[in-house]
């Protein structure tokens, strides 16, 4: 490809800013980024005050790669205000589910000789951070600590890594300009232009489909792509409570998906998520992306609010309260300052994509980050370059391609062995209507 290609990027979360910076960094002299907000956009799942940032994977293709970006995050100037150390406990109950998934990263993380602690149970547990004064997974705790590990300040992260581009020379359309609603193809099947809400097209020799959640209302995914939206919660803490709480581990029960990070110091925040099989939002008449192109379509609706809303099902709601009395009791009953949504681009395997679009000569697709992307951050630039260039390590390129097999398959959302919680559901047209 000549370095004076026009190339367009749809989508300015990690995926597309990764792929800016690093088409930027190659010399390629005519990159715009096209989004419906200038990154990061406030509901993006590359946008808010946390991510964790481990290696501990059972697979051993990202624990390597997610290896080589903790030492980035550790050790480059630049991530420091960004990312911040702190140990992570992976734990789980009796849930044989859950404790195969501890047993299978415990294996990897040993097979590669990189330290871990095992927790004998609850009481080991709290003996080694006091701060945790809850009964933790029981009965039948099972567990581990590691100390290389730590969390990421995303909206931080995603701001640096778009003034990088800028920097570089990227430029960005966002508002009605830059949102995406289609595309204008040839008779060979190669896509020409882009064509935005505000009704202009825009031209383009390569282009870079990186909606998150949204890829799926654009083009066919056969399957491979699902919208699913994941609670979190905030709960504002007084100044005492920030001292008594500053050395919070990060802590994943993985047989429910619960998991919370430290306070975080400027908003004064305490996080707490679930990282589970989520919800799901069938488009609605009046939705922007309405558009029916993939099959068992999800989406978030559009367009966007201002910020995420202020709301989780109830259903929700108790799993967070109970994962917080799971490790601070105290908190239990503490109302939460904010409550969300927010929407990952699950895959069945939970593997990323990055690959050429099957039905597009000209159309290349990265995402898929099944909510574990963001701490690849400060690597993902040259692997999504390599994916593009079709230059990937041959186990990378066969792990991350466009996958066509899903098609049809409603039971093909499996994952890799991390979600815990109850099955997916569709979100009622009365939860819907509050987002």
């Amino acid at each position: 490809m000549d370095k004076n290609s026009r190339v367009v990027i749809i989508g300015a979360g990690l995926f597309g800013l990764s792929a800016a910076h690093q088409l930027a960094s190659e010399g390629y002299r005519n990159i715009l980024v096209l989004d419906r907000h200038m990154p990061p956009a406030p509901d993006a799942s590359s946008n808010d005050i946390s991510r964790i940032v481990r290696f501990d994977y059972a697979d051993e293709d990202y624990l390597d790669i997610a290896h080589e970006a903790y030492q980035k995050w550790r050790d480059n100037p630049k991530y420091k205000g960004i990312f911040y150390p702190t140990p992570y406990i992976l734990a789980c109950n009796q849930s044989a589910y859950g404790r195969a998934w501890v047993e299978k990263t415990t294996a990897a993380l040993s097979k590669r000789n990189l330290p871990f602690q095992n927790l004998h149970d609850g009481d080991d547990a709290r003996k080694r951070y006091p701060v945790l004064t809850g009964q933790l997974a029981n009965p039948g705790f099972v567990g581990y600590t590691n100390h290389q590990a730590g969390w990421a300040d995303a909206t931080k992260g995603t701001t640096q890594l778009r003034d990088e581009c800028i920097q570089a020379g990227v430029s960005f359309i966002s508002g009605r300009a830059g949102t995406v609603v289609g595309f204008e193809i040839d008779s060979t099947n190669k896509i020409t232009a882009v064509q935005t809400m505000a009704a202009s097209t825009l031209e383009g020799d390569l282009f870079i489909l990186t909606a998150g959640a949204w890829v799926s209302s654009l083009v066919p995914m056969y399957g491979s792509a699902l919208a699913t939206a994941q609670a979190l919660g905030y709960i504002r803490l007084t100044d005492d409570e920030m001292e008594n709480f500053k050395d919070l581990p990060i802590y994943v029960n993985c047989a429910t998906g619960f998991f919370n990070f430290p306070p975080h110091e400027e908003t004064k925040m305490l996080k707490v998520a679930v990282h589970g099989w989520g919800y799901t939002r069938s488009p609605e008449n009046g939705d922007l992306y309405n558009t029916g192109k993939g099959q068992d379509l999800s989406m978030p609706p559009l367009p966007p609010r201002a910020q995420r809303a202020n709301f989780v099902p109830g259903e929700a709601e108790a799993r967070l309260r109970e994962g917080l009395r799971e490790i601070l009791p105290e908190l239990g009953d503490r109302s939460f300052d904010k409550l969300a949504l927010c929407w990952y681009t699950d895959t069945p395997t939970g593997d990323f994509i990055m690959d050429y679009h099957p039905d597009y000569k000209n159309l290349f697709v990265g995402g898929g980050c099944s909510g574990h992307a963001f701490k690849f951050m400060p690597v993902l630039p040259k692997y999504i370059g390599q994916a593009i260039h079709k230059t990937l390590p041959d186990q990378l390129s066969a792990k991350w391609r466009f996958r066509k097999e899903f098609q049809g398959k409603t039971d093909a959302f499996l994952g890799d062995g991390s979600r815990g919680g109850p099955l997916r559901r569709e979100l009622t047209r009365h939860e819907s209507a509050k987002l």
